[in-house]
């Protein structure tokens, strides 16, 4: 048995076999089988959480989604990049012709097989993602919807030889570097965190050998971090909400409410004149983004006129009214939802799918809203000033 790609440690009268995957390889589904069999350990930890697991093993019900309450919950971004990083991940597997997480797939049967105990070792993906957001600014944010979005349209290839040379610690050591040179804070609760969690469910498995299934980049971190305890409860906590963003979306609108009043006021022909630049900017770029996903002729006029106003009240949004509209007239059918996993596998697909056209409606929408009350917001500051 090969022992490329797999980390031994000792601890006490415990030994760990980390096995080092890509999630998109062949021969990484392949090793896990082989040295499941062969070491025949009391535990497989696998790095899945509860949800992702149903997901494998049960199979997206995207069938079951309700498009509205997606909407309703404002889960329509999380949904986007979800489908955007699944569309990637499907590009690469396709490629390579195997299922994206084959090698986690092949952990839970080879541990039914050997009748081993099943540790789904990795933090809700939910927490994880709630902890991302919460630590990065506007520009991280701004920069990983763009990272996001332009690997729907990315159609790089890579050759396996080179997805197995990512496997090798020297090469990981560089990619994390480089990772975390674009996006400093979003290593923490990506990289170390997890590898906190996971090193503590894997450490806490029942038996005296466990074999861990685990994303290549995770091995260096866990293999230092399994030696000392963790706070797994401290570790699934939420970060609690800035209230930053709160203040500062009713500023806006109070501002801007405020000023365009002492305008009319003083000069009722100058009012009017940041009305209509607030109603316009606000209303026509929602509306072109709502347009360019392709959205119906009623869609993009409920985007217009809804942007203004909603600009106006934090706890609405352009979007979401655009979203409705759309789906309303537009319903996504079970068959959308049915060809979900292969329409994301393409750039045609999101915009031809009626459910990804309505969550990229919404998000579109909501960015061109945002743009609108910038420009609109500096067009009534300007003409406030100008009559001072």
């Amino acid at each position: 048995m090969s022992e490329e790609n797999i980390t031994r440690i000792h601890l006490g009268d415990k030994e760990y076999i980390l096995i080092g995957t890509a999630h998109v390889s062949k021969s990484s589904a392949e090793q896990v089988k082989e040295v499941i069999e062969a070491e025949q350990p009391d535990a497989v930890c696998i790095e899945l959480d509860e949800q992702r697991y149903k997901s494998v093993t049960e199979g997206n019900k995207w069938r079951d989604m309700d498009i509205f309450q997606v909407i309703k919950e404002k889960k329509a971004t999380l949904l986007l990049m979800n489908l955007a990083i699944s569309s990637f991940q499907k590009r690469m597997a396709k490629q390579f012709g195997i299922d994206a997480g084959q090698e986690m797939i092949q952990g839970i049967e080879s541990a039914k097989e050997i009748n081993a105990e099943l540790v789904l070792a990795d933090r809700d993906i939910q927490i994880t993602f709630s902890r991302i957001w919460g630590n990065l600014g506007f520009k991280g944010k701004a920069m990983l919807l763009l990272q996001v979005v332009g690997s729907i349209f990315s159609r790089e290839t890579i050759s396996e030889e080179e997805l197995e040379n990512l496997k090798s610690k020297d090469m990981l050591d560089s990619m994390l570097e480089e990772f975390t040179e674009h996006f400093p804070r979003l290593k923490k609760p990506l990289i170390d965190e997890r590898d906190q969690y996971l090193s503590e469910k894997i450490r806490r498995s029942s038996g005296r050998k466990i074999v861990a299934v685990l994303g290549a980049a995770h091995v260096p971190g866990i293999t230092n971090e399994i030696k000392q305890e963790h706070n797994l409860e401290q570790l699934s906590t939420r970060p609690p909400k800035s209230k930053v963003p709160k203040i500062i979306g009713w500023s806006i609108p109070i501002l801007i409410i405020s000023l365009i009043a002492y305008t009319f006021f003083t000069n009722p022909s100058a009012g009017w004149q940041q009305t209509v630049s607030w109603v316009l900017w606000n209303g026509s770029l929602s509306a072109i983004g709502t347009a360019i996903a392709l959205g119906h002729p009623l869609t993009i006029l409920t985007a217009f006129l809804a942007a203004p106003i909603s600009s106006l009240n934090p706890l609405i949004a352009a979007g979401w009214f655009a979203g409705i509209v759309q789906a309303i007239i537009r319903k996504p059918h079970v068959s959308d939802f049915e060809q979900l996993s292969d329409d994301v596998y393409s750039v045609k697909g999101f915009w031809h799918n009626k459910a990804t056209r309505v969550l990229l409606i919404v998000v579109l929408a909501n960015i061109g809203s945002s743009l609108g009350t910038f420009i609109g917001g500096a067009d009534v500051i300007r003409v406030f000033l100008d009559n001072l």
